[in-house]
């Protein structure tokens, strides 16, 4: 399994900033790929689908950016 992960800020104050690319990449391929993202855990909205016949998951941490290595750790750790 692949993980992608788009890092973003989580207030909508960044929702069309550059800081938020990571999470609109993800909600590209997500929307793009019919991958729902609504689910969470590891301090992350996420969800698992097929892309290009590989499984992936995609994850958009809910923690701010400098703190988005917490969830990506928990992310990881699990799989």
């Amino acid at each position: 399994m692949k993980v992608i992960v788009g890092l973003g800020n989580p207030e909508s104050d960044y929702a069309h900033t550059r800081h938020n690319m990571g999470f609109n990449v993800v909600n590209k391929l997500a929307k793009k790929y019919d991958i729902d993202i609504s689910r969470t855990k590891y301090e992350a909205l996420y969800g698992n689908g097929i892309i290009e016949n590989e499984k992936v998951m995609l994850v958009k941490p809910q923690t701010f950016m400098n703190a988005s290595r917490k969830s990506c750790y928990r992310v990881c750790k699990v799989l």
